[in-house]
């Protein structure tokens, strides 16, 4: 295993929002994430990780700044900050904990927690969950690490259905950073947050198979929720247009994360849409009016949108419906 790292110079700073740029080294397409490597300008000689994208490995079609050699060396860790996120690898950075900072809570004491197997059902399920709710995301491993990458975050902050990002290691760049998904829920709850949604950043690690998949992490977020007295709610991967046959329906993904599940928790699933018989315990939500609630909404999986797979879309709303179900009536 090695690094595809080449040398070259910024020819242009594309877009530039909250965490993230998108600028051009040499003419290619290239992300940088300022909080960690340093801003960048036209002109700046930069290191970049070319791997993704010279082997076509799903990296979105760009390349990764490694280190920005003109403004970026020699940068300040956060003030206090002592607890390595990426620990011994050549992106290790300190950086300052929630855990250092407060004490957590000890129990969720019955919060929803909505576990989702992709980062392209967030959306569709803080939309479920809808306005007048404290919401925080917790990013967890399974696909991109970078919180800052996620355009979704961003929009739905705009939007009023998200409060705050955080970033379980080994997940870095958040609002707040936390060690594990355990202290992430914890720290939620201490925040007075009303609900968590969990899932994977952008893209996923995946190898065709049932368990080799970034989605099973959907699972440990369950598991973890149940054990400190959540409410896991399982977000369902389903799709009527999907054309790999382990994807059609209820996905495969699905079943991983409800074999892996060991503690109490529910599957939201669209009233009225044939479910397969080992889709349990589920319940089954009302999701009627779901596509003028996520109006004005960018999502999209796999290049579709809501009009090309709206059961994909439509299962991931019924998780937040469920969730704030269950809010309303514990208040």
């Amino acid at each position: 295993m090695s690094l595809s790292l080449r040398r070259g110079r910024v020819s242009a700073v594309v877009e530039e929002v909250e965490g993230l740029a998108r600028i051009e080294v040499d003419g290619a397409p290239c992300v940088a994430y300022p909080r960690l490597t340093g801003p960048v300008e036209v002109g700046d000689e930069v290191l970049v990780n070319v791997q993704a994208r010279e082997l076509d490995l799903g990296s979105g079609g760009f390349d990764i700044l490694y280190a920005n050699l003109t403004r970026g060396l020699e940068l300040a860790a956060d003030p206090g900050a002592h607890v390595m996120t990426l620990p011994y690898t050549p992106a290790q950075a300190a950086v300052r904990h929630a855990e250092e900072d407060g004490p957590l809570a000890e129990t969720l004491a019955g919060m929803p927690v909505v576990c989702c197997s992709l980062h392209s059902q967030l959306t569709p399920v803080c939309a479920g969950i809808g306005a007048g709710v404290r919401v925080a995301y917790v990013q967890v491993a399974g696909g991109a690490l970078p919180v800052s990458l996620s355009d979704a975050v961003r929009a739905l902050k705009e939007r009023g259905l998200l409060a705050t990002a955080v970033a379980a290691s080994p997940c870095v760049d958040g609002d707040v950073q936390c060690v594990n998904v355990a202290s992430a829920l914890a720290w939620a709850a201490a925040a007075r947050h009303d609900c968590v949604v969990c899932a994977v950043g952008p893209g996923i690690v995946g190898t065709a198979s049932f368990l080799g998949h970034g989605g099973v992490a959907a699972a440990e977020a369950a598991n973890v929720a149940s054990a400190l007295g959540g409410r896991p709610v399982l977000a369902a991967r389903a799709s009527s247009a999907d054309t790999r046959e382990r994807h059609r329906g209820a996905s495969h993904h699905t079943r991983a994360v409800l074999t892996l599940s060991l503690g109490a928790f529910t599957v939201a699933w669209p009233q009225g849409d044939d479910a397969p018989g080992w889709l349990e315990p589920r319940q089954e939500v009302d999701i009627t009016g779901w596509e003028g609630a996520c109006d004005g909404l960018a999502m999209s999986h796999m290049g579709r949108g809501p009009s090309e797979d709206p059961q994909f879309f439509g299962a991931a709303f019924a998780a937040g419906r469920l969730a704030r179900d269950l809010l309303d009536a514990s208040r």
